[in-house]
């Protein structure tokens, strides 16, 4: 490796076990020499958190309910009081009650609406406003999110409308934390097999789908996604930020299916 990161310490938001998207970021972050903290929520994720962790020389992990506030100001303030500074921070935090991850969007629920925007969009600039004040020599934030966001895609529902409004989040966010050298970017796989993917109707038949279709013929990898978050988050990115990253094997171009599928 050529140790992109070598110096540069930053948190992981996200990470359910080694599946998942954020685990691959941070794999990758680490492989190129930065410093980890990673957050959990609640002591069954902690125990899964941990030995991962581990794994990348990690021993600084915090619980984090992104729906309380003084559950992140702890959370912020140890990270201050142990390292002083942050250079970047990786969101992967996503929520939507399961049952309404299937059949007609029309019938979304007011709570549930309200719940899925705020920890899947909320949740983000919450987050990069308290990691901001912990980066006084500029930095980058990544989220994560789908091309469901602008494109209906069959159960996705009112994720796609969460994702929306992060993707515009993102771009005012980059837009206000652009003076103080602070990059705001996200990243768009396609979809992918992990504990998230899995809540969504359909999902190994939408992950067929695309494979068979992508320009690529192939869906992300977790080394392809943590790659571009490297890129994002060393000093090669410095100057992309407002970014929608798709790493889906060019899915995200097309307008109907490859012909041999039609």
């Amino acid at each position: 490796m050529a140790e992109l990161m070598k110096g540069k310490r930053g948190l992981v938001m996200g990470v359910a076990n080694e599946r998942s998207i954020a685990w691959g970021i941070a794999s990758a972050l680490a492989a190129e020499g930065a410093e980890l903290a990673f957050s959990y929520q609640g002591e069954a994720f902690g125990k899964r958190v941990e030995p991962l962790a581990a794994s990348v020389g990690s021993s600084l992990l915090v619980d984090v309910d992104v729906n309380d506030d003084a559950s992140l100001e702890a959370a912020f303030g140890r990270l201050k009081a142990e390292w002083g500074s942050l250079d970047f921070l990786v969101h992967a935090i996503a929520f939507s009650d399961k049952n309404e991850l299937t059949g007609r969007f029309i019938n979304t629920s007011r709570d549930n609406f309200k719940n899925s925007l705020a920890i899947s969009c909320f949740s983000f600039i919450d987050v990069a406003r308290r990691a901001s004040e912990l980066m006084p020599n500029g930095g980058s934030l990544i989220t994560l999110t789908y091309g469901g966001s602008n494109r209906v895609t069959p159960n996705y529902n009112v994720m796609g409308v969460a994702k929306a409004a992060l993707e515009s989040a993102t771009r005012y966010l980059a837009n206000d934390l652009g003076p103080q050298a602070i990059r705001v970017n996200a990243i768009s796989p396609g979809p992918m097999k992990t504990l998230a993917g899995a809540a969504i109707g359909g999902a190994r038949a939408t992950f067929r789908h695309t494979e068979a279709n992508a320009p690529m013929r192939q869906n992300a990898t977790l080394e392809a996604i943590g790659g571009t978050a490297v890129w994002l988050c060393s000093d090669y990115g410095a100057c992309t930020t407002g970014e929608i990253v798709h790493v889906d094997g060019g899915y995200h171009v097309l307008g109907m299916p490859q012909q041999e599928n039609l």
